[in-house]
């Protein structure tokens, strides 16, 4: 195929400016003409909910210059920073068409974040000395990892930011899953306009998601306008107006309460992430809190983010466990079509003669009548129930097996 086509891994959550800059620059850049984008479904990756469901999140896409919208299963999607990008990477190279990667960061030093993904590939014996050395501090584990990485490296100057950067620590992540797949996929950076991921100010017409969701729950939607394309303002407005939103993990803090405590010391041993004893500071916040925020402040440390701790709220909440987590890794997941356009469409039958073999999920029913790989199967059910609880967030209907009656999102 003589085409160039474009990769992108995404939350859009939701979608904004900065984005559309992103996939703009990006195709003028590659001198591509179609783009393919993997987005996380209703639960993301720092252990948070998706303001607005995933097939709203596919309308806005396909309406901002993205030709497919393809699902991360929830497994990864509210996984660690590099099971987030593998399973993405993974669906990627399955699709044998996509020519490069494209990915925001904070910097444009390609080749520092180069340097650090073969470092944290090849794991250099000195490398691991020192984290380790690290680690025993008490620091979380990012912290640790940062530290050892500017003294393995030796040039503060050059690294310090880089990696305080979260599009960064993703982008680091995308390079490694490259080298271990082996895959043919080339990387290629754009570097954030005017905010970065964590910033809550708004910036000419920019602003970080994060931003965005801290005005949405102020209700200040002119300042929101400002910084989404219309069209994707429209349809979060009307999705708002329907009570079809979710603002955050605390309108689950009922269901997470109850998951946690109708569960065994080892039930929560094996969730993913938790390690150390982590599970005894879990059980006794979660019998003794009565909300969210008090439950997260009373289990979080100077090792354990408040991310992670999310996570693992999230892991219990949706029933994922260790052994699912590392089936996860194992595997080439399915490819979970929910929508496309035109252009999209001509791409798909392209992908599918190129890889016949390929596990394409254009039908949820379809699918789980006709598979027969367990892993695979279970994965989907994850995210099916993923569904079912995020609805239970809305203000208004909360219908179940959205998955089986929402319908491909087909733009002409």
């Amino acid at each position: 195929m003589a085409n160039k086509v474009l990769g992108i891994i995404a939350e859009y959550n939701p979608f904004h400016n900065g984005h559309l800059y992103h996939i703009q620059e990006a195709k003028k850049q590659t001198g591509s003409n179609y783009v393919v984008c993997i987005i996380s479904g209703n639960f993301a990756q720092r252990g948070n909910t998706s303001i607005v469901n995933k097939w709203v999140k596919t309308q806005m896409a396909l309406q901002n210059g993205v030709d497919i919208v393809i699902e991360l299963p929830t497994i990864y999607s509210i996984s660690s920073a590099e099971n987030f990008a593998e399973g993405a990477i993974k669906i990627l190279d399955e699709l044998k068409i996509i020519n490069t990667l494209s990915f925001g960061t904070e910097t444009d030093d390609l080749a520092a974040l180069n340097n650090i993904a073969n470092v944290l590939y090849n794991e250099p014996k000195e490398y691991s000395a020192i984290l380790n050395h690290e680690l025993g501090k008490g620091v979380s584990f990012p912290k640790a990892r940062e530290n050892a990485l500017m003294m393995y490296l030796n040039d503060i100057k050059r690294y310090a930011n880089i990696l305080s950067g979260s599009n960064n620590t993703l982008a680091i992540e995308y390079l490694k899953a490259l080298r271990r797949l082996k895959s043919d996929i080339k990387p290629h950076a754009v570097q954030r306009k005017n905010v970065y991921y964590n910033d809550e100010q708004i910036v000419d017409e920019f602003a970080s998601s994060t931003a965005i969701r801290k005005l949405l729950k102020r209700e200040e939607y002119t300042e929101i306008r400002k910084v989404m394309p219309e069209n994707a303002y429209f349809l979060l407005k009307e999705e708002v107006k329907r009570g079809n939103f979710v603002i955050g993990l605390e309108k689950y803090e009922k269901e997470i309460l109850y998951t946690l405590r109708k569960m065994s010391l080892q039930e929560i041993l094996n969730l993913p992430d938790v390690t150390e004893g982590l599970e005894n500071s879990i059980q006794n916040a979660a019998n003794s809190c009565n909300n969210i925020i008090d439950l997260i402040n009373m289990i979080k440390s100077k090792r354990y983010t408040q991310t992670r701790i999310q996570r693992i709220l999230l892991y219990a909440l949706l029933g994922i466990t260790k052994k699912d987590m590392q089936n996860s890794k194992k595997i080439i997941p399915y490819v979970r079509v929910l929508g496309f356009n035109n252009k999209g469409k001509q791409v798909l039958s392209d992908i599918c003669k190129i890889n016949p073999k390929i596990n394409m999920v254009t039908s949820v029913k379809k699918f789980v009548d006709q598979n027969s790989n367990k892993v695979l199967g279970e994965m989907l059910q994850k995210d099916i129930l993923a569904t079912n609880i995020y609805t239970l967030g809305y203000e208004y209907d909360s219908w179940a097996n959205l998955d089986y009656t929402n319908k491909l999102i087909v733009m002409k």
